[in-house]
């Protein structure tokens, strides 16, 4: 018989330990497979403590948030929070839309007041007396003075105006008496005993008459200036004094105002009454 020598199983292992021995520093009865789980063991231990810092953080900015958000005290000198109402901030942040609505609101609210005034349309023009001044002319002018009697109460004295009697007659005299006519036009006697070549076309706005025209048996010249629509009569008197009516009143009415025309004593001479005009 041949000897043989049987084969054994007790190889060295790896990192120089006997197979079947526990390597070194490892207990007894545990295996290497242990270890990854021991690992994923503590990556969890770790991942919790992450979780429960970054828990920690996010409740630390909460925190840090609402100490922003709340409102900061007044100190001493400082403003204090002013709270509005959301209907006030609306009007206070709407911008051009809210402002022209304001305007509109208000140009409404005149425009309203301005229908329901009650207003008076009577004459814009005021009414005077020239009584006083038609006495001055009477008893100062170097003239005889004409004026107007028997005149409707339509008719309606706006104006008179006297010159001249102040230079002690060294210069003219003249006097302005305007009135209103029934039909709301415009008359006016003119008399001066300036010369009557620059007088007479200064009053009618023309040098040539355009023809004559009766009143009360006297003959007048008649002046007609289209682009002022001016209608007018003169006539100048043997002392050299000349009267003129003229305005924007027809021919007709102008003739009312002539043919009222009367001279007036110095002699004994009162303070007339002028008419008292009728609206």
């Amino acid at each position: 018989m041949s000897d043989t020598t049987p084969s054994t199983t007790d190889e060295a292992a790896p990192g120089g330990a006997p197979a079947g021995e526990a390597a070194p520093d490892q207990p007894a009865g545990e295996t290497a497979t242990s270890e990854p789980g021991q690992a994923a063991a503590e990556s969890g231990d770790a991942g919790a403590a992450s979780g429960d810092a970054a828990a920690a953080s996010g409740s630390a900015g909460a925190a840090v948030g609402e100490a922003a958000a709340a409102p900061a005290p007044a100190g001493q000198g400082g403003r204090g929070v002013v709270e509005v109402s959301p209907g006030v901030y609306k009007r206070l942040t709407s911008g051009l839309g809210g402002f022209a609505m304001a305007m509109a609101a208000c140009l409404l609210l005149v425009g309203l007041i301005y229908l329901i005034t009650p207003r008076s349309h009577k004459n814009l023009l005021p009414t005077v007396d020239y009584a006083s001044q038609q006495w001055a002319m009477v008893q100062d002018a170097p003239y005889t003075v004409w004026a107007p009697e028997g005149l409707p109460p339509t008719w309606r004295a706006t104006s008179s105006r006297v010159h001249g009697l102040d230079t002690g007659g060294k210069g003219a005299v003249s006097w302005h008496l305007g009135f209103v006519t029934p039909s709301k036009e415009y008359a006016a006697l003119e008399q001066s005993n300036e010369k009557a070549s620059g007088y007479v076309p200064r009053m009618t706005n023309n040098r040539k008459p355009n023809g004559t025209m009766q009143v009360n048996g006297v003959t007048w010249d008649t002046y007609y200036r289209k682009d002022k629509k001016a209608n007018s009569l003169a006539r100048t008197l043997p002392d050299g004094v000349s009267l003129v009516v003229t305005g924007t009143a027809s021919y007709q009415e102008l003739a009312v105002l002539a043919g009222s025309l009367k001279p007036q004593k110095k002699q004994g001479a009162q303070l007339p009454v002028s008419p008292t005009p009728t609206s």
